[in-house]
């Protein structure tokens, strides 16, 4: 198979975006992710991104995005915001301006280390209505960044189609299940692998698996 030659992964440890960097070690002839801090509940998140970056022997930075905490509080960084959401409004963990500002300064990393490549995990199919996760935002974005730095980009969304049991099946077929399952931090909370059980990232992630675990048992498991 071929390979294109340089990506930058927008990593944070968690089932989607690890999932994305097999996907990109798989595609690219040299990869680094990138690590946004902007004050997250738990700092746990960036330990575990690093150790997976280590583990795979991925060039790994950490970004200080803590301005965007005091611009956009939310629960993912304020532990007196509720994880919640409420009919007709967007959740408490919608952070203003994330995804167009890490996306951003991913591309200008990108740039700097000579890669044209950008990989992100952001999904249309189960993205709790955040709308920085959306197609049409992330082609938006992908021809300025172009335009803004003279310098052609692609932005690459494995999953942007996909629903969480066919994420599963993406790890799986790049031979990363238990890997993801067990290494990951997608939890609110900041429990490793499976999670909580509890919170709006564990309950997604958990049926996700057990209905691909289902189909791939031939409905056995």
């Amino acid at each position: 198979m071929m390979k294109y030659e340089k990506a930058v992964v927008v990593f944070s440890g968690g089932q989607d975006s690890t999932t994305c960097l097999f996907w990109a070690l798989q595609n690219f002839k040299e990869v680094e992710a990138v690590t946004f801090n902007y004050g997250q509940r738990h700092s746990k998140e960036i330990e575990v991104a690093k150790a997976i970056a280590a583990d795979l022997g991925v060039k790994h930075h950490v970004l200080d995005m803590s301005l965007l905490n005091q611009l956009a509080p939310n629960a993912l960084t304020r532990n007196d915001i509720d994880i919640e959401q409420k009919e007709g409004e967007l959740p408490t963990t919608f952070v203003d301006g994330r995804n167009l500002l890490f996306l951003s300064f991913a591309a200008i990393l990108a740039k700097q280390a000579g890669g044209r490549h950008i990989v992100t995990g952001v999904c249309e199919t189960d993205f709790s209505g955040y709308p920085d996760c959306r197609d049409v935002f992330v082609k938006s974005l992908n021809v300025t960044l172009n335009l803004s730095m003279d310098y052609e980009f692609v932005i690459h969304t494995p999953l942007m189609w996909i629903n969480k049991a066919e994420t599963w099946e993406l790890a799986d077929n790049l031979g990363a299940l238990d890997y993801v399952r067990e290494k990951t931090l997608t939890c609110y909370n900041g429990v490793m692998a499976d999670g909580c059980g509890e919170c709006p990232a564990c309950d997604l992630r958990k049926r996700g698996l057990d209905e691909y675990l289902t189909k791939k048992n031939g409905g056995n498991e």
